[in-house]
């Protein structure tokens, strides 16, 4: 089975996962941080981006790659994976630069929760109407 397009996707969302890896690790470096977040708030945000990444990612290109192994349609699959890559850089990019609430944070988390329920709906349509 190839999956050409969750590939081309998990593969970006890869490479912003080892920069916010990256920035993580020059934080605890620079403050020299070994383990928590030192009451450094640069570092409590980051590894909060990071972390937020690394918990919504995972299962939603899974979905995606559910839905693109029983469908043929490649443009919801692009319009679902674009949602999610554009969401969690927006919501990280949000909450490395502004404490508490900003726009970017929240059009972060709608766009992350909207490829989740559109994923999840989708594969749901296609397995149960077989379409």
């Amino acid at each position: 089975m190839v999956l050409p397009i969750t590939a081309f996707y998990a593969s970006l969302l890869g490479l912003c996962f080892l920069y916010m890896s990256l920035l993580v690790i020059s934080v605890r470096r620079t403050n020299r941080i070994s383990l928590g977040d030192g009451n450094n708030e640069d570092l409590r945000r980051l590894t909060r981006a990071h972390g937020n990444f690394s918990e919504y990612v995972p299962l939603t290109l899974i979905m995606i790659a559910c839905l693109e192994a029983n469908s043929d349609y490649t443009w919801i699959i692009h319009g679902i994976s674009c949602l999610l890559l554009f969401g969690r850089l927006l919501h990280a990019y949000g909450l490395r630069q502004h404490e508490g609430a900003s726009w970017q944070r929240f059009v972060g988390m709608i766009s992350t929760f909207l490829a989740i329920l559109i994923s999840a709906c989708a594969n749901l349509v296609v397995i149960h109407f077989g379409l």
